[in-house]
């Protein structure tokens, strides 16, 4: 449960950093455009806030979880898109409110979930750990859609290696999304941290390895780079083919980003 608590502290931190972003944004300016077409700065706060709320669901009466996820599968890749649109539309003010109170009552009801209980979800079952990381990274990575849109900065933090882990983890599930056969060989997986240390996956040996900068591999994985506009390198075909089709997050395959020539 301790390893529980520091996870839900980062992902406490991890929301505060995208409030910050917004809390003092005039009405106005949530109507910005993001990288994402066809959402603002209003479209990525109420998705996030929408999956929270699917998480709450998930947790506190599963049976209306299942029926909202068989609902989502009439309409698999425009139901995201559409719930987004629907908050966006709210005043800022509200949207923002709803959020922050969305956010506390989700770490709180992790935090109380018995350990090994699976949550369900639109891809496998998880444990609070996992639901906490899973909603770290999508802070993190809508927080940089929303940072990229407003021409702020963000200092790559610690808390990166959360995001890290999950790309890492996710490696047959992208593979599998894209019907494409798992490679049934670990990789190796060797970032460089913010702070200057590595970190680190898999066998030391292994055949199949990536190496580079943790911020470009969390950017690709959340695809939110294109793989040409990272200074990752790939060691072996299966491992290069991943980095084509990463994906940390739950649902049909991505349409990832156009790199930078193509723009």
């Amino acid at each position: 449960m301790t390893e529980l608590h520091a996870l839900l502290d980062d992902l406490r931190a991890e929301g505060d950093d995208l409030d910050a972003l917004v809390a003092d944004l005039p009405a106005d300016e949530w109507a910005t455009p993001t990288p994402a077409a066809g959402w603002t700065v209003a479209h990525q706060i109420g998705h996030l806030l929408w999956t929270d709320r699917a998480a709450l669901t998930a947790i506190g009466d599963p049976d209306a979880f299942v029926a909202s996820a068989h609902a989502a599968l009439a309409d698999p890749t425009g139901f995201v898109d559409k719930a987004a649109a629907e908050l966006a539309a709210r005043p800022p003010a509200e949207l923002l409110a709803d959020w922050r109170g969305a956010r506390r009552e989700l770490a709180a009801a992790l935090a109380a979930v018995p350990a090994g209980t699976k949550i369900l979800w639109y891809g496998p079952p998880m444990g609070a750990a996992s639901m906490a990381t899973a909603r770290l990274m999508e802070t993190w990575a809508h927080g940089g859609d929303v940072a990229d849109a407003l021409g702020a900065t963000r200092t790559p933090t610690a808390r990166l290696r959360h995001v890290a882990h999950l790309g890492v983890r996710t490696r047959d599930f992208a593979f599998i999304v894209h019907d494409r056969t798992p490679p049934a060989e670990p990789f190796r997986v060797r970032l460089d941290a913010p702070d200057g240390t590595a970190w680190e996956w898999g066998p030391a040996d292994a055949a199949q390895a990536v190496t580079g900068p943790a911020l470009d591999f969390c950017r690709l994985v959340t695809q939110r780079v294109h793989r040409d506009d990272t200074a990752l390198v790939a060691t072996g075909p299966d491992a290069a083919a991943w980095l084509d089709l990463a994906q940390a997050f739950a649902g049909p395959p991505g349409a990832g980003r156009d790199n930078e020539a193509a723009r």
